[in-house]
């Protein structure tokens, strides 16, 4: 290589390298559910769990609906599959699924996208809604409801609490 094409390509190496530095350190200043993907040669951070409550909260009024997982109508797992497939993670639509694709998380360390599992009418973890900050989550109630944001200092939501997970992030499919 000769001297000019030497410095052409030490000078694009420099800027790769300073664009990714500069995506990543840019990235860091929120930082909840952060998972990195590669790109090209470079590892790119996506908060994958704000974008999930963001698109929760996108659909807060909606109705509950038995079995539903669309903008028509969603019941709670639905409505956490939904949120994290717009921010481009995949999650089984279950609730068995969910809880096996997560790791729990201490209460204190609950960050925005968190998974919050519910024992209710004597069944574990038969509720689940998404953490979203300042002690509220987003979730989809029963019939005659609307997806809303709840609080866990609610004593309801406080006694029925069973634990926070967090999804695996191995199942991110890069869509946005």
């Amino acid at each position: 290589m000769n001297g000019n094409a030497s410095t052409v390509v030490s000078a694009w190496v420099s800027f790769a390298v300073i664009g990714l530095l500069s995506i990543t350190l840019a990235s860091c200043a929120s930082a909840p559910q952060q998972t990195d993907l590669e790109f090209g040669s470079g590892v790119v951070e996506v908060d994958v769990g704000t974008g999930a409550v963001q698109h929760a909260l996108d659909v807060v009024g909606t109705p509950y609906r038995y079995g539903g997982s669309g903008p028509q109508g969603f019941d709670c797992s639905g409505l956490v599959q939904y949120s994290y497939a717009r921010a481009g993670m995949e999650l089984p639509r279950n609730m068995e699924g969910l809880w096996a694709s997560s790791r729990p998380v201490p209460t204190r360390q609950i960050r925005p996208g968190d998974l919050l599992f519910f024992n209710q009418e004597g069944k574990r973890n038969s509720h689940i809604g998404l953490y979203i900050g300042d002690d509220r989550f987003v979730h989809a109630p029963s019939t005659g409801k609307h997806v809303s944001i709840a609080s866990l200092t609610n004593r309801y939501w406080r006694q029925h609490f069973s634990e926070a997970r967090r999804p695996f992030t191995d199942q991110i499919t890069g869509k946005s």
